[in-house]
Formats: structure tokens, sequence, C-alpha cells
């Protein structure tokens, strides 16, 4: 069964007391602030994952700001080992734009490595102009970064980015809700990029044309065609439980959402005939 995984940036809002007033670097900004001082890095790191595990979950997806590659020294990962440990808790992903330098993509890449993943779920412009050094720099860590879908308004686009060039390391990490915000059918999407697809960020949101995410089913999102797109094409990897609202605190919307996750991942699959 896929495993299900909670998402770091479902925080976005945390330090800014659920009530991000300036849209996402305004909450990306303040966590990257919160974590950085390794008086307190642990500390803080632990209460992340501690409330992942309150939630219910034993995987977590660890977003950039809670462990920035360009900040984040030898200090700050053994503490962090350290907590996943002591919570039993593995990393399915490593979230981030990674940066437009083959130095920054490369320690990307470490910390991930460092944290017990290989996945890398999320976007760096180093693909367009150095598209070698990121193919290069995968192979040599044994990671594959899965392109995530933002501005991206059809699979086809996001098809075109990932190519063909890359022995396997280059794939989609799909988010669902941003398909829907683009207007573009998110289990359709799945089925068109098939084995392309490395790692997935299940999401809703209340509406196409913006990003207001929310619980499973309150939204637009086909979230069970999306669970059974993920069966049809075989995928058997993560799936993050991903809901970022600006204004209020995500926790029991996340929950519930995974309860449903978890609901249909247990159903048996239809019997062919």
């Amino acid at each position: 069964m896929n495993s299900i995984s909670f998402m770091g940036a479902n925080l976005v809002a945390q330090q800014l007391g659920w009530n991000m007033t300036e849209g996402w670097h305004q909450g990306e900004r303040a966590a990257d602030e919160w974590y950085r001082p390794i008086e307190t890095f642990e500390e803080r790191f632990d209460a992340f994952v501690a409330s992942a595990v309150e939630a219910g979950f034993d995987t977590v997806d660890v977003w950039h700001p809670q462990l920035n590659y360009e900040w984040a020294t030898d200090e700050h990962i053994a503490a962090a080992q350290r907590v996943l440990q002591r919570h039993g808790v593995t990393v399915a992903s490593y979230g981030s734009n990674y940066g437009d330098t083959v130095e920054k993509f490369r320690r990307a890449n470490e910390v991930a490595s460092a944290l017990g993943t290989r996945i890398l779920g999320g976007v760096t412009p180093l693909l367009a102009s150095d598209r070698a050094s990121v193919i290069a720099i995968l192979k040599e860590h044994g990671n594959v970064l899965g392109l995530e879908n933002h501005p991206q308004k059809s699979s086809a686009e996001l098809l075109e980015e990932i190519g063909t060039d890359h022995d396997g390391v280059l794939g989609a990490t799909v988010d669902t809700g941003w398909f829907a915000t683009q207007g573009y059918d998110a289990a359709r999407a799945i089925r068109e990029l098939g084995d392309s697809v490395f790692y997935v960020h299940l999401k809703d949101v209340r509406a196409a044309g913006a990003h207001d995410t929310c619980a499973y089913g309150d939204g637009v999102v086909p979230i069970e065609d999306c669970v059974r797109a993920l069966r049809e094409i075989g995928y058997t990897g993560g799936i993050s439980v991903e809901h970022e609202p600006e204004h209020y605190d995500p926790f029991p919307e996340v929950v519930r959402s995974r309860d449903r996750l978890a609901e249909l991942l247990a159903e048996p699959e239809p019997s062919v005939a």
C-alpha cells in the first residue's frame, strides 16, 4: 500500500499565527527565520515532527525552510536525524526550489540524502540553464527529481520539461491542487503522466482559477478518481496530504483528509473481467 505523508509546507502560516496576509513568500520567510538558529533548531524541528506524529502520521515531507540547504550545517542535519529517529519517523521527500546554481543543487541533494530520502519534489531553474549538471548530480547521489507542476496548464507541458534524456532521474511530482487551479483534470494528468509520476502531493482546492486549499471533498479536485488513476498506472510510491490554508490551522482538516485517503487506499481494486 502507498505510504501517506504529512507535508511540512502545511505549516506555512504557523509562524504568522495562522494568518498569512502577504502571500506564500511571507510564510516561507517566517518559517526560514524560525528554523534557522542552531540554538533552537532541534527543539523547533522536533515540534514539527511531533505535531505530524500526533496527527497520526509516521512519514513527513520536509519543506526546505524547515532545513534549508542554504544554511543547513552538519550540526543542523545531525539534530534533524536525532529528531526523526526519536519519533520513528521517515522522510518521504525533500520539497523545495533547489536554487539556480550547481553548488546549491548539489547541497540540496546532500540534505535530501542525509534525511534518508532520494526524492526531491520541487523545481530548479538550473534545469533550464544547465540540464546536464542536474542529471549528473542526481545520478551521483542516487536521487530523483520530481518536477512539481505549478504554472503548467497540462500534463503535456510537464512532460515536455521532463524530456527523455535523463536516464530515469527526472519525472513528475503531481500537485493535484495546482492542476485544478489551472483548470486541468488532475486524474487525467496522472493517467497521461503514467510512469513519469515519481511522487504525489494530493491536494484539493475550492475552485479553478485560485489556489484556496481545503479538505478532501470540499473542493473541485476529483480525489477518488485521482486515487483510481494512481492504481491504474501502477503507482506504489508515497502520497503526501497537502493543505496550506492562509488563515487557519489546517490540522483538523489534514487529519480528515488523511482518513479519507486511507479509506480509498483500503478499498479493493475492481476486478477485471
